[in-house]
């Protein structure tokens, strides 16, 4: 996968090349499928989590609603099953509060690893 200005290189945690996260809905900081990230991506949006009821009830509670749709926004709002780049800190406070989702290890970028410990991430792998 070839990066775009502003991204870092696009490697999972594997140290393979990053997989796609989804497409739809589309995902990811630059609205390219994947969990790229760089410069501009102070939230880091590097972690493809697959979201559940739970996590996104969690999500609203804490004020980051993913599943009320913003049409606005062209976000159709996300439901359990569809997969999602999450930001590392919200992946890592989910973790802690027991509400973390499952995460595709191949399309979660490397830059993840900054943030979540890797054998967390491999705690919640599917």
């Amino acid at each position: 996968m070839q990066t775009t200005p502003g991204q870092t290189e696009s490697l999972n945690v594997n140290g393979d090349p990053l997989d796609p996260c989804s497409m739809d809905p589309v995902t990811g900081f630059f609205r390219d499928g994947c969990c790229n990230t760089g410069p501009m991506d102070a939230g880091q949006h590097t972690v493809c989590a697959i979201m559940t009821a739970e996590f996104l009830a969690h999500s609203k509670y804490l004020g980051n609603d993913l599943s009320t749709p913003r049409p606005e926004y062209n976000f159709a709002g996300l439901k359990p099953g569809d997969s999602w780049c999450l930001c590392a800190a919200r992946f890592q406070q989910a973790h802690e509060e027991g509400v973390a989702p499952q995460v595709r290890l191949a399309a979660t970028h490397q830059r993840a690893l900054d943030v979540v410990p890797r054998d967390v991430l491999d705690l919640h792998a599917v």
